[in-house]
């Protein structure tokens, strides 16, 4: 399908979400570090998390007081192999950066480490995370808790979040393998770019406490703040598509988010006080690094991987079909079409880039205007 939305530069798109971060408060190395990992997900063709999150995620929660734009980023216990944080509900982008980076030091030294950070906030887009350590060489592997959205198998009401379990993993070949995905069927962010194009959420991703299966994109995200309605976790409604299998890694990574910091989990990360005002998220990650050269070595992972990335990519196709995927192929293939073109952008987030610059007085011309 033909891309009709104009194609804004990776430079502007960078310099003016740095220049809005540092106007909303964030000093300028974290500002650069959160401006890098929105543009990540765009650059993999993940719109949900990327430009399209700037202003209502970000911005939008600077602005309401319940992001703290100077992140705090305290070392609650530390050892050789690993690390607990608490963010102090500033940018969980840049308290995962300073987690990912001390995990790979101690990885590179002792093989293994694992961290968690707690009282954190949205981090982004997971695999950000996962592909620093596959960019050294090494396994990353991540994931994060988020506010109730996700209904158990056999009930209605959200519960947990749409809780990623990504892993990055190092191949001989020009991309890594990168399985970054929600533990629901669809995530919230999804949602909310069905919602700003005007299009229907595919029938079984979302439940209403009736126990009937929603569509309409706008309500979905009216009854998902409301409680009234759930995402389906991996599966979906049911057990019938095996439905408990996404219900239970859900679980697992809730556990690991939360439990490995003695951190908030499940109901008490709503954003919402008791009287119906506006209070942090107060989120929980975990990360874990794993250094093949103390295996049986870097090469021979890389090559094993390749090797078993190509088997199944070469591997008989269905009749309709001429190509298999494999995690990662894909948003390689974006990249090599945005890397010199820029972003497209729809017009909710022309909206926004405008409302931000008028916001802060910011000096800047956007192509979607001429």
């Amino acid at each position: 399908m033909e891309e009709t939305r104009p194609y804004v530069s990776w430079d502007l798109i960078q310099n003016f979400m740095i220049d809005a971060f540092q106007a909303a408060g964030v000093p300028e190395e974290d500002a650069k570090i959160c401006t890098d990992v929105l543009m990540e997900s765009d650059r993999r063709g993940i719109e949900s998390h990327g430009t399209n999150r700037f202003k209502p995620i970000y911005i939008d929660r600077i602005n309401d007081g319940i992001l703290n734009p100077v992140t705090h980023y305290e070392v609650l216990k530390d050892t050789p192999t690993t690390c607990v944080a608490d963010a102090h509900d500033g940018m969980g982008m840049v308290a995962s950066y300073k987690m990912m980076t001390s995990l790979i030091d101690k990885a590179k030294k002792y093989g293994l480490a694992m961290g968690a950070i707690k009282n954190s906030s949205h981090y982004g887009i997971a695999g950000y995370w996962a592909t620093m350590a596959s960019k050294e060489g090494m396994l990353g592997i991540t994931g994060t808790n988020a506010r109730p959205s996700i209904a158990p198998t056999f009930g209605v009401e959200n519960m947990m979040g749409t809780n990623p379990l990504t892993f990055a993993f190092p191949t001989d070949e020009d991309f890594d393998f990168i399985l970054d995905c929600a533990t629901s069927i669809v995530q919230r962010g999804k949602i909310e770019y069905y919602a700003r194009s005007g299009k229907p959420t595919p029938k079984g991703m979302v439940i209403a406490h009736d126990g009937t299966a929603l569509t309409d994109s706008e309500e979905i995200l009216k009854k998902l703040v409301e409680g009234t309605a759930a995402l389906t976790p991996l599966g979906g409604i049911g057990d019938e598509m095996a439905g408990y299998k996404g219900y239970g890694y859900a679980a697992v990574v809730e556990i690991l988010s939360a439990a490995l910091t003695g951190g908030l989990f499940m109901k008490d990360l709503t954003n919402k006080n008791p009287d119906g005002t506006k209070r942090p998220y107060h989120l929980g990650h975990f990360f874990l690094v794993i250094n093949p050269e103390f295996f049986m070595g870097l090469d021979t992972f890389k090559k094993t991987a390749g090797d078993i990335l190509r088997g199944l990519r070469n591997s008989q196709k269905a009749p309709g079909h001429d190509r298999i995927y494999t995690a990662g192929e894909k948003e390689w293939d974006v990249w090599q079409v945005r890397k010199d073109k820029g972003v497209p952008m729809g017009k909710g987030v022309q909206d926004d880039f405008k409302a931000v610059r008028d916001m802060y007085y910011l000096n800047y011309h956007f192509p979607f205007e001429d």
